[in-house]
């Protein structure tokens, strides 16, 4: 692997101001950023990207090759939950592998955007159908999950009082993914003059809001690796080991269809991401019975900083060694 790319990516100021996190937390800093302003860069982020994808989904237009791109998407969300619960079903029990299995068979908005990002500074182009692509693979594995839940696990006293209807609310209308579905379609109805009006807005600030973000994420990420020595090592190796092989598949899936280099590091990042806020909200809803503890601390901790370090230059590089 060419050791230039990680260091590319890692001197990239939003990477080096997520390990400044970090390094707050170990070195017992008093360094936070106020709770709200976190939530708010959050928000500001799914808008941006998701008006932007939608603003180049519109000049794009819609074709054979992007729709294959969108069904490739929603197939992976579905599958990889499937296979993952079967793994995690060696060491623990229905309610705990359902609920990682749905985090993991979920994406992260944010090891997306930095992506995208380090896309960008590398000069490589990418369609802006993958952001609707990011849109699409943020439910069905909850739904997924939901159902292995339902069909492997004994539930007892509240069996009558378990509602699809909340959960269909929940998994397609929950904050992050109404509003970058929104904000795709609303970059898609005003086009070039919403472009021209909006940009100084979702490009002028995105970087900085990005870097505020990662810092909080640093923070956040280096508390949770305290919890991570009550997962034991099996769950440690998954949360690594099994991103490296979703984005293997994504990457060979990427070839087969044609994506091209930058859609098909964004797919594989697609599939080798975790979710830690909608899927988590979801989960602690319908799969009370599953310890947050197990599948937030694994996506945040571990996979979220793997990705952003090491995965995203060595999937490009992968890329890269097989022409695509």
């Amino acid at each position: 692997m060419d050791g230039s790319l990680i260091l590319f990516n890692i001197l990239n100021p939003p990477v080096l101001f997520f390990f400044l996190g970090m390094l707050a937390v170990f070195l017992k800093s008093d360094l936070e950023i106020p709770q709200p302003l976190p939530k708010l860069f959050s928000l500001y982020l799914l808008l941006a990207i998701g008006f932007k994808g939608g603003y180049e989904l519109e000049e794009s237009g819609i074709d054979a090759q992007i729709a294959i791109t969108l069904i490739a998407a929603i197939v992976m969300a579905c599958i990889v939950p499937v296979y993952t619960f079967f793994i995690l079903r060696l060491k623990l029990d229905a309610y705990n592998s359902a609920a990682i299995a749905a985090t993991y068979g979920s994406i992260s908005a944010v090891t997306f955007i930095t992506a995208s990002s380090f896309l960008e500074k590398l000069s490589i182009p990418y369609g802006g159908h993958m952001v609707a692509a990011l849109a699409l693979m943020e439910s069905p594995a909850i739904i997924v999950g939901i159902i292995l839940v339902r069909f492997f696990a004994q539930k007892e006293s509240d069996e009558g009082e378990f509602s699809w209807g909340k959960i269909l609310h929940e998994s397609f209308l929950n904050g992050s993914v109404f509003l970058l579905i929104g904000s795709v379609v609303i970059g898609a109805l005003t086009g070039e003059k919403g472009w021209e009006k909006l940009q100084p807005f979702t490009q002028g600030i995105f970087y900085g809001a990005l870097t505020f973000f990662l810092l909080d994420m640093g923070l956040v990420a280096a508390r949770r690796i305290k919890e991570l020595r009550k997962t034991g090592s099996f769950l440690i190796g998954f949360s690594v080991f099994i991103p490296v092989a979703n984005a293997l598949i994504g990457i060979v899936v990427g070839k087969v269809l044609g994506f091209g280099e930058g859609n098909t590091l964004l797919f594989s990042i697609l599939c080798a991401s975790a979710s830690y806020i909608a899927v988590p909200a979801a989960m602690r809803m319908t799969v009370p019975e599953a310890n947050p503890s197990l599948y937030v601390s694994m996506a945040l901790a571990l996979t979220f900083p793997f990705n952003i370090i090491v995965g995203i230059p060595l999937y490009l590089e992968i890329i890269k060694h097989l022409g695509i």
